[in-house]
């Protein structure tokens, strides 16, 4: 519904309609597409559009011929909070980073296409220097990347458009596409990094100040020598900027899930054999797939973008670097690979990392991004989808078939998660973790027509989230409780059977696998886990595998189409 407009702004009122027009399409509009979205006269169109380019609220892109926002809407908008004095406030954090971290901390906002440093901090001893007034890059600061990051969909376009991808060392993205797929990350672990991109020796990790309006008014960067800051430290740190961060605006920023660990239980009900077969590390290991014709377990690491291949008779854990956020991965007929990315359903080519598009669901949602996924008794891939930074339930459920055709079967979801189907698959369960929910469907196994949704399990907030989940061949259901410590498992009538404790907090998902499908094997997280909590659990983001008693329901191949 419009707004009601004052007698006499019908000609304001019609131009505010069209900049929030601009502003609001997912993908920048052409003259015409503007012009029939308006439903305006040819001639009243075309003078407002014309207005709004003379004053740079608009500007045309030479090269596409699509309208976006101008320079001068950018300026207006970062003017919103000239009153707020974010040094004043930012200072006391500033100078705890520095003491705690050892290294030099810094508060900088955007100006214009640049980042301005506004404040800093620096430890005693041997620091990073930082020049207050200095303004570096976007493209290749974590200051920046976490501004370009955070804005809205169409302000980051307008940004992002305007740079230029200048090459500084090695290290420095300069493709839109390499760009893009960091700033992806970055939303999605809540804090953005650099490894040297803008000075060779350098690293640093930053994260959004947020506005009352959930868009960035600044940055908090630590910067420190890439011997000091690096990939043991640098995503802890990234944690305690986010905090930081909310401390000075008291704005929650975009990550929605946000909470800690329980406290750690002190019984002892680990299976026997349960042990960590693969110290790895991983920032989000998930999706967990056995290949019964390879042997071999598949897995991902969602934010340090990669696809795995676990051996678990040699032990060896083979790596494809993605490039991008891979989020699942299908096995298909014939040794190929489909996986689960930022832009839909791909192909992958293990041995070279190349992508190839398959389907893609929700290729107009830029906001949002594919997260679980398997292929089903009906022999079609479902998958499901989520903001990227987890703070809205934009999220849907869709079924790939074959031909890569897709239809949407659920929507409102905060964040997809686990997927599996009873033995006789007639049920299928789902998982939205934010709202700690496993839901149950009646399901055709035969055409993966979906009957009445019922509430098959709830967790508690205190005893963690639900995430990747796995169903036995008894009916059981286990599923992975982040935040939790534990697996659980359910009994076909929803009832909780067994605990399986770990030593991690964060266990994202299972499967089962194995010649015989008799071993559970669990992927964990460490991302966003506190320094303390990480001392007392230090296999976080490990691969663990225990023999439960009990074997796994199969799971067939993919057949896709090449």
């Amino acid at each position: 519904m419009k707004p009601e407009t004052p007698g006499g702004t019908a000609a304001l009122s019609k131009g505010l309609t069209l900049l929030d027009m601009v502003a609001d399409a997912p993908e920048p509009l052409r003259f015409a597409e503007l012009l029939n979205a308006s439903g305006l006269p040819k001639p009243t169109f075309a003078r407002i559009l014309r207005t709004l380019i003379a004053y740079g609220l608009v500007r045309q892109d030479a090269s596409s011929g699509t309208y976006v926002l101008g320079q001068r809407f950018l300026e207006m908008t970062h003017r919103v909070w000239d009153s707020f004095d974010i040094v004043s406030a930012a200072l006391p954090e500033l100078q705890r980073l520095a003491g705690e971290l050892g290294e030099t901390a810094a508060m900088c906002r955007l100006d214009g296409s640049m980042v301005q440093y506004l404040a800093e901090q620096s430890a005693n001893g041997l620091a990073v220097r930082v020049e207050v007034g200095r303004r570096v890059p976007l493209h290749c600061t974590a200051g920046g990347k976490a501004l370009l990051a955070f804005q809205d969909p169409a302000m980051g376009r307008a940004l992002a458009e305007r740079l230029t991808l200048d090459s500084f060392t090695h290290h420095t993205l300069v493709t839109p596409e390499a760009l893009q797929a960091d700033l992806t990350l970055t939303r999605a672990r809540g804090y953005s990094v650099s490894y040297e991109e803008h000075l060779a020796g350098v690293n640093s990790v930053a994260a959004p100040v947020m506005g009352r309006d959930n868009t960035p008014i600044g940055a908090l960067v630590v910067l420190g020598p890439s011997s000091r800051l690096d990939t043991s430290n640098i995503h802890p740190t990234g944690r305690e900027l986010i905090a930081a961060a909310r401390r000075i605006t008291g704005a929650a920023g975009a990550v929605a899930i946000t909470s800690r660990p329980r406290p750690r239980s002190k019984t002892d009900r680990q299976l026997a054999e349960l042990s960590c077969v693969l110290p790895w590390g991983a920032q989000l290991g998930e999706s967990p797939v056995w290949h019964p014709q390879e042997r071999v377990l598949y897995w991902v690491d969602i934010l340090h973008p990669a696809v795995y291949r676990f051996n678990p008779e040699t032990g060896r854990n083979e790596s494809c670097e993605t490039g991008k956020l891979v989020s699942a991965v299908i096995p298909v007929e014939g040794g190929r690979l489909l996986v689960a990315s930022q832009d839909g359903i791909e192909w992958l080519d293990f041995a070279s990392g190349a992508l190839t598009p398959y389907s893609s669901p929700e290729s107009g949602i830029l906001d949002n991004r594919l997260n679980d996924a398997k292929r089903g008794p009906d022999g079609a891939v479902w998958v499901g989808s989520m903001r990227i930074d987890a703070s809205k339930p934009t999220g849907a459920l869709y079924r790939v078939d074959a031909k890569g055709a897709f239809q949407r079967k659920e929507g409102g979801i905060t964040v997809s998660n686990g997927l599996g189907w009873s033995p006789d698959g007639r049920t299928l369960y789902f998982v939205d973790t934010v709202p700690g929910l496993i839901h149950a469907y009646e399901c055709d196994p035969e055409t993966g027509a979906l009957g009445a949704r019922r509430e098959f399990a709830r967790i508690a907030v205190a005893d963690g989230r639900p995430d990747g989940l796995a169903v036995d061949a008894e009916g059981g259901v286990w599923c992975a409780i982040w935040d939790g410590w534990c697996v659980r498992r359910y009994l076909p009538d929803g009832s909780l059977d067994q605990v399986l404790e770990l030593p991690v907090p964060r266990p994202t998902s299972v499967c089962f696998g194995g010649p015989d499908l008799s071993t559970l094997f669990i992927t964990s997280a460490r991302t966003r886990l506190p320094a303390s909590t990480l001392a007392d659990a230090p296999l976080s983001g490990g691969l663990f595998a225990g023999r439960p008693g009990v074997a796994g329901a199969p799971i067939p191949l993919f057949d896709g189409d090449a």
